[in-house]
């Protein structure tokens, strides 16, 4: 397995003698070469789990691995996208999607060659010298995830990506992303409120309880590597729609 959280739990310390736990025992697993999505409501938890794995926080107990070592800080490994853009305004399009390799000291001929691929992978090609303001929110978050690719990571670590996006552009997004995924074989971990989105996009989902957040099931989704938008329609996806909807409204156990 390329990335498995085991036994994770997450307690925040409120004052002298309060605390919240945001995470209690959470085991899940992300195969090479496929897409997970963690989908549950706002304060479950995910996001949190989310920074343990990009070496943001730190658990309390139990820890999360990537090819089998242990993540105990941000690396090269993981690349992350959040939901705002995180772009560096003066900066073009280009810029942007080369600053991390400038930062690990690629030589600039390996640099060139790799951003002039990415921009290719995420048709950027025509807007790299523009700046992130002369570019829609879609555009905005092509870049950002043209970015965390850049440095080949084992992982890439995705937080509600397209949840500031509207319906219309938020659909574009997960169609792209399914290109991306298909072309660079990525292993992605992926966070969302998103019923649809989760399912659309994924080949596992961890439907997250709150309260503390915990795994409430593991559903393997069956559409296959090469699915594509008319797979919403599809009896079992709205099947599984519903399935997972219940899920996230049912008492916690």
């Amino acid at each position: 397995m390329k990335l498995v959280v085991r036994n994770l739990s997450k307690t925040y310390r409120t004052g002298r003698r309060g605390s919240i736990v945001a995470l209690d025992g959470v085991d899940l697993t992300v195969a090479e070469g496929t897409i997970a999505t963690i989908v549950g409501a706002s304060g479950c938890g995910k996001s949190t789990l989310l920074s343990i794995a990009g070496g943001l926080d730190v658990a309390s107990s139990g820890s999360v691995e990537v090819d089998g070592e242990v993540v105990v800080g941000p690396g090269p490994d993981r690349g992350m996208v959040f939901q705002a853009y995180s772009l560096y305004p003066w900066k073009s399009v280009r810029e942007n999607v080369a600053f991390g390799l400038e930062c690990s000291g690629w030589p600039k001929g390996e640099r060139d060659e790799r951003v002039e691929e990415l921009l290719g992978v995420t048709g950027l090609t025509h807007y790299s010298n523009l700046l992130p303001r002369e570019l829609s929110g879609g555009m905005r978050q092509r870049v950002a995830i043209a970015r965390a690719l850049a440095p080949s990571p084992d992982v890439l670590l995705l937080d509600e990506p397209f949840g500031a996006l509207d319906a219309q552009t938020k659909r574009a997004m997960q169609d792209f992303l399914l290109t991306v995924w298909q072309r660079t074989g990525s292993t992605i971990l992926l966070v969302t409120h998103d019923v649809e989105e989760a399912i659309y996009l994924s080949e596992r989902i961890y439907v997250f309880a709150s309260r503390p957040g915990r795994v409430a099931a593991t559903i393997d989704v069956p559409f296959g590597h090469d699915r594509g938008p008319l797979v919403r329609r599809e009896p079992r996806f709205l099947d599984l729609r519903d399935e997972i909807e219940e899920l996230l409204v049912a008492p916690a156990a």
